[in-house]
């Protein structure tokens, strides 16, 4: 909250997990700043983490273009997915982000037989 009214951006990508305060990301939000949260930004190093351990269950290897490919088209989804939830809902990237996630676990403990 120190510097926020120093901010001047359009848009701020998180690269870190958790930089701005709760608080700060309601200002940013009036102020109409788009912020993309670092659950959505930091994705592609686990997607990444994913291509590599599918790659090592088979002993296969994908050239750095094929991964670049396969990681584009999941960066692709995932914010497409968050952006339908963010519409949706009538709410920001963040609480899109969330809900995906809320509806995301909900699926699987339906998928089990849990209620």
């Amino acid at each position: 909250m120190d510097n926020i009214k120093a901010i001047k951006a359009e848009l701020i990508i998180e690269l870190a997990n958790g930089p701005i305060a709760p608080d700060a990301d309601e200002v940013l939000a009036k102020k109409g700043i788009t912020v993309v949260p670092d659950i959505l930004a930091n994705a592609g190093g686990v997607g990444v983490s994913y291509l590599e351990q599918v790659q090592n269950a088979y002993s296969y290897y994908w050239k750095e273009t094929a991964i670049l490919v396969q990681l584009e088209e999941m960066m692709r989804t995932a914010f497409a997915q968050v952006w339908e939830q963010k519409e949706k809902y009538k709410i920001d990237i963040r609480m899109g982000a969330y809900a995906l996630a809320v509806e995301r676990v909900a699926q699987a403990m339906r998928d089990r037989g849990l209620s």
